[in-house]
């Protein structure tokens, strides 16, 4: 019960986010999204409705959340995206969350 609990609240500071952060084709929405095991985060043009970059730790050579934001950059980079707005997606942005933003930042992202 306690984990249905806390991914109800999760989804509400989830909503509360997203109600004033919106990704363009210029300054995608980096979004994050953790499960109990893995780790995912995609690139989204919210304008156009797609997903620009997508990337995971299910990925060949990306072992964890740092890695992740290493590789993110990365393929950024690839498309020519520099600047991003970061959503947490309803997590508090500590551990895994900081990790990923940290490796992103430091590999080229601005946000």
């Amino acid at each position: 019960m306690a984990t249905k609990n806390k991914n109800i609240k999760r989804t509400a500071r989830h909503k509360r986010i997203r109600a004033k952060i919106f990704g363009t084709s210029k300054k995608p929405r980096l979004s994050v999204f953790k499960s109990n095991r893995y780790i995912y985060a995609q690139l989204i043009d919210d304008e156009n409705s797609k997903t620009l970059v997508a990337s995971s730790v299910l990925d060949k050579g990306v072992k964890s959340a740092y890695n992740l934001g290493e590789s993110l950059a990365k393929k950024a980079a690839d498309k020519k995206i520099k600047k991003v707005v970061f959503d947490r997606g309803g997590y508090k942005f500590h551990g895994k969350i900081l990790e990923l933003a940290k490796s992103a930042r430091k590999s080229g992202l601005d946000f």
